[in-house]
């Protein structure tokens, strides 16, 4: 993993740039983004993917797999955290002198002259930023955005606008999320998360802190959250408003159902608002009420800001069907804390009726596994009925001698509620074996547990009786 050099100059013309790692969500939709600039786009990324082909047919070219040769005569080259120091186009870049950008300062040149709608937080902006682009839409306006998931209502997870307004997830991940000049900061949550790259939980609070007092205009934060809280408390900026269940909260959550279509009411300023969502989860009202409360902000009127942003249909990889074998139903989700996790099974749960609820989690990264696995352990058994538990996704991490997802199975109480299965086929085969009708199976991650959909569905077909 590489950390990001902040400080390194980026040119005043990009006129052609080249993406290592094109494929992913954030970085397809900057490239999208270079694209209808008119720059001149290439890229490499390990495999295909619905993004590459997408980035191909909109006049890019990409590369499988990582070559020094791929490296054509470019203005910049923008490069992810995630990226190893040895890849060999990154060092290729280095010894002919191309500027090598974080993809936030790239995002930050595309940006520079737009008043910036910035979504922070440890979980929760990807919906947050779609549905304030679904609300500014839903407006009349045109805003450029760039969010870290395709928003299903658009079928895409970025697109350039008309309008001065520009929304984006603001990752905090690698603290990229300062770079960035936002006049409307939102913060959904400060859950403890990315340890790993801040060294201690008072230096990721800090970052939280100047992220939100360099918004030139308002500060929108959670009122529920624990580590919001601790952030409030320390901002020294002039507008700030909050919003969540709590009575203290400036836009707050009241009368939540989640019997058929989730409904509830937003409190404003004295003035009760009634919204519905089709998309379940209390989570999602409270989402909800931070996008309400960013888009009063930018000065529109509220009973038209609710109906705009119950138009919002959800994201790619939060809560996503993909399919129903034989009454049982096959859910996706990005959930990779256990705070998400949480969030993402009441959601189920809410919807399953009497049905159960058995997750399929694959831990990701393993100095987060190591750090939750008891708190993974406790989430899983509490909301979901059974837990099928992958090995761990190390993505950007060499791996820890000792953790693997067992690490997370052996801390059940109950250990007939869980089976850890490092081997996929082995995997989806259990969890056919144990699902039945009305079932739910909710995949759990943010690596690559998607692709075991198909070998669910597949071995789901065959315990069903039907043709896989």
């Amino acid at each position: 993993m590489i950390k990001p050099d902040l400080t390194a100059p980026v040119p005043e013309n990009i006129r052609s740039v080249h993406f290592v790692g094109i494929g992913g969500s954030g970085m397809s939709g900057i490239a999208r983004l270079f694209l209808a600039r008119g720059s001149a786009v290439s890229g490499s990324d390990r495999g295909e993917s619905t993004n590459v082909e997408q980035l191909r047919a909109l006049g890019a070219t990409v590369h499988i797999g990582h070559d020094a040769t791929h490296l054509g005569a470019v203005d910049a080259v923008v490069v992810t955290s995630a990226l190893w120091p040895e890849n060999p186009e990154l060092v290729a870049a280095h010894e002919r002198g191309i500027p090598v950008l974080h993809r936030s300062q790239a995002l930050a040149w595309l940006v520079a002259d737009s008043r910036l709608v910035s979504v922070a937080g440890a979980h929760g902006k990807t919906t947050s930023t779609g549905m304030i682009v679904t609300g500014l839409l839903g407006l009349g306006a045109d805003p450029s955005f760039v969010n870290g998931g395709v928003i299903e209502s658009l079928g895409v997870s970025s697109a350039p606008g008309r309008d001065n307004l520009f929304v984006v997830e603001a990752d905090e991940s690698d603290g990229s999320f300062l770079f960035y000049n936002t006049a409307v900061a939102l913060i959904t949550n400060v859950d403890p998360d990315h340890l790993d790259h801040y060294g201690s939980l008072e230096n990721f609070v800090s970052a939280f802190v100047e992220f939100a007092d360099r918004a030139s205009e308002v500060v929108v934060i959670s009122a529920d959250d624990a580590g919001a809280r601790d952030v409030r408390s320390r901002l020294s900026h002039h507008n700030v408003v909050t919003f969540g269940q709590s009575p203290q909260a400036d836009v707050r959550v009241t009368e939540v159902s989640e019997n058929g279509p989730l409904t509830f009411t937003i409190e404003y300023r004295g003035v009760r608002y009634p919204a519905s969502l089709s998309v379940p989860g209390l989570h999602n009202a409270i989402n909800a009420a931070g996008a309400f409360a960013v888009l009063a902000g930018l000065g529109w009127d509220p009973a038209s800001v609710i109906d705009a942003v119950s138009g919002f249909g959800g994201t790619k990889r939060r809560f996503e069907l993909h399919q129903v074998v034989g009454g049982i139903s096959v859910y996706d989700d990005y959930a990779h804390h256990p705070t998400e996790v949480a969030a993402a099974l009441t959601a189920a749960r809410s919807v399953v009726g009497d049905g159960r609820i058995i997750a399929v989690h694959q831990p990701h990264l393993y100095s987060r596994t190591q750090a939750f696995a008891g708190e993974f352990a406790e989430t899983l058994e509490t909301y979901a009925d059974h837990t099928i538990v992958l090995d761990v996704c190390g993505a950007r991490e060499d791996p820890i001698p000792g953790v693997t997802g067992a690490l997370v199975s052996e801390r059940f109480h109950d250990p007939s509620h869980v089976d850890y299965v490092p081997d996929w086929s082995r995997a989806a085969e259990r969890t056919a074996e144990i699902a039945r009708d009305g079932d739910f199976v909710v995949t759990l991650g943010c690596g690559d547990v998607y692709l075991i959909i198909p070998q669910l569905l597949s071995s789901l077909k065959r315990v069903r009786g039907q043709d896989a």
